[in-house]
């Protein structure tokens, strides 16, 4: 009898254990399914290879095909090529043209489209200041001010992007930053727009600042210094990045000042490159809470190369206290990105617990590749099974 009541007890035991497992494992499963309520899904809507913008059709039915493909943020160009593409009082009185020239942009607001067409099917939109401080060498921009424009040491201004020839504006001359400041402010206050964006651009190739501005500001702050030759020199590299900082400071307060609820967002190359050589300081950035979102451009075809970028420090260090994406290259027109590669990448942002992902950029997720659009539709629709809400970021 005892014996009996032993085994009693001792099945009473293994049946409590087995339904305990049996309540933490679905709690678990509970928690997994949980923990990915929030993620971003974006995608950078710009005007290079890409005709979308140029009709109000177009535009409207590319916002229609993201909203419908459970996408909830759009980055679209807002200053590109030397132009902005919404009419802009600033640019008018800076260098006499208020709108991108291209026919189709000619007596419509694309932006202003954009933000009523996407916010009607609940989408975010944050602008995207593609250009940063960059400009086309033959710009009226760069015509008009050419004391604006920064010099390696040999005096070229010039630095090839393919098979464009590009100035670079000076970030530390005042009269550069209030332009940039003026037609950022000017976004933020015209339009309801939910962010703006600012990439690998804002900063500076670090060849450059040799100019005569900078080079006495320099000495002016530093008595008995010069600039170093060497351009990739530690202090010299630091002190041009502080300069940026110190703007991207300044930004931070304007536009917080004007729009509190406005995301501050950054899509920067990793910092091993965007430092030594663009200048570009963005984990100073996040560290003094300057900024709310980061897209890291993590253009790495070869996964272990891709991972690798997400396991970095800077990155873990980010993550753990703002929203972090991951910017997938989706294609190039003259150099497709294939859909199983696009899987395998946003399957490792999402076991990494990234924020979410964005895509570079629209004409791509279907153009160009070896795959027929209609397939790499239908693997969208599976990367983004269901609606989902990006990381609240209001407070």
């Amino acid at each position: 009898m005892f014996k009996l009541k032993s085994i009693y007890r001792t099945i009473a035991l293994i049946l409590i254990a087995m339904f305990t497992t049996i309540t933490l494992v679905l709690a678990s499963n509970q928690i997994s399914k949980t923990a990915q309520k929030t993620e971003i899904r974006g995608v950078w809507i710009t005007n290079i290879d890409s005709e979308v913008l140029f009709s109000s059709s177009g535009a409207k039915t590319a916002v229609n095909r993201l909203a419908n493909l459970n996408f909830n943020t759009l980055y679209p160009t807002v200053w590109q090529g030397g132009y902005t593409l919404y009419p802009s009082q600033v640019a008018q009185q800076v260098f006499g043209k208020s709108l991108d020239p291209e026919p189709g942009l000619q007596g419509r607001d694309v932006l202003q489209e954009i933000i009523s067409e996407g916010h009607e099917k609940g989408l975010t939109i944050i602008p995207w200041f593609e250009f940063g401080f960059m400009a086309p060498a033959d710009s009226e921009l760069a015509r008009l001010h050419p004391n604006w424009l920064t010099k390696r040491r040999d005096g070229t201004t010039i630095k090839m992007q393919g098979k464009h020839p590009r100035v670079w504006l000076n970030p530390f001359h005042p009269e550069v930053q209030e332009f940039i400041l003026n037609l950022v402010m000017e976004i933020v206050t015209k339009y309801d727009i939910d962010g703006i964006q600012f990439d690998d651009h804002f900063g500076l190739p670090s060849e450059f600042g040799y100019d005569d501005f900078t080079v006495k500001l320099y000495e002016k702050e530093l008595p008995g210094l010069s600039p170093s030759d060497d351009y990739q020199e530690t202090f010299w590299v630091r002190w041009r990045a502080d300069k940026i900082n110190n703007f991207m400071e300044r930004l931070h307060e304007e536009i917080k000042a004007i729009k509190p609820n406005c995301i501050i967002s950054v899509s920067p190359n990793p910092l091993h490159f965007a430092l030594p050589a663009y200048l570009q300081d963005w984990l100073t950035w996040e560290r003094e809470k300057w900024i709310d979102e980061i897209v890291l451009q993590v253009y790495r075809r070869d996964i272990k190369r891709f991972i690798n970028e997400l396991e970095r420090t800077e990155v873990k260090l980010a993550k753990n206290y703002i929203p972090v994406a991951i910017g997938i290259l989706t294609g190039l027109k003259d150099n497709s990105t294939s859909i199983t590669t696009i899987e395998e990448q946003v399957e490792a942002v999402r076991k990494k617990n990234f924020a979410g992902v964005s895509f570079f950029f629209y004409e791509s997720l279907w153009k160009w590749g070896k795959e027929p659009e209609n397939i790499r539709n239908q693997s969208l629709k599976e990367i983004f099974k269901n609606n989902i809400s990006r990381p609240d970021m209001s407070g």
